[in-house]
């Protein structure tokens, strides 16, 4: 279900290359956050995480704003996001309030992310900790459409707002190196599953 799309089709990718994450539109107070949740949920994954890209210099860009018309205020992000036009109205439409882009490397694997936050009623409501730990678990990986539907990779731990365990223990399987950076066979489902450490 994680990462079977409802079109039916299995598509799994974690990042093949260090995170580097900059993030737009927020104070510093929430900016310390937000990177606090990358850096957290990147140990988590055995993962990494670099000051710049090489080839991109940053390559996951998080957008805070009001209203949808403002990304296309954003320099040059027509360049970074083809049909920026269309994708803008479909949201207004649809009246989103997050929106998640990613590009991929030849091998499948994740090679930078998008991830555009409408801060309306509802999302200001959240505290800036829950959302900034949902958005990272939410860009770790290439979920489902349908993952979190229903169900938020969040859980509510006495008065601290936690990742899932079941969720944190899939995140650190789709990261071990010796499984491939993307799978579009739903066997890698029981690759990963084999390697849960589900807490006792």
């Amino acid at each position: 279900m994680l990462f079977t799309r409802e079109s039916g089709e299995f598509l799994f990718a974690r990042w093949g290359r260090p995170i580097v994450p900059v993030v737009f539109g927020v104070e510093d107070a929430t900016l310390s956050t937000i990177k606090g949740a990358f850096e957290a949920v990147v140990a988590l994954a055995g993962h990494s995480m670099a000051e710049t890209d090489p080839e991109l210099g940053v390559n996951c860009m998080v957008f805070f704003f009001r209203d949808w018309q403002e990304l296309l205020e954003v320099p040059d992000l027509d360049r970074l996001i083809t049909d920026l036009v269309p994708l803008v109205e479909r949201l207004v439409a649809a009246e989103a309030n997050q929106y998640r882009i990613f590009r991929f490397e030849e091998d499948g694997a994740i090679r930078a992310a998008f991830v555009f936050l409408r801060m309306d009623e509802d999302l200001s409501k959240v505290p800036a900790e829950t959302l900034a730990l949902s958005q990272v678990v939410q860009t770790m990986l290439l979920w489902s459409d349908t993952a979190f539907r229903n169900a938020s990779p969040l859980a509510i731990a006495g008065e601290a707002t936690i990742l899932r365990p079941d969720i944190a223990a899939l995140i650190r399987a789709a990261y071990d190196p010796i499984l491939p950076s993307a799978a579009q066979d739903a066997s890698h489902a029981l690759r990963l599953f084999a390697r849960l450490e589900l807490p006792q």
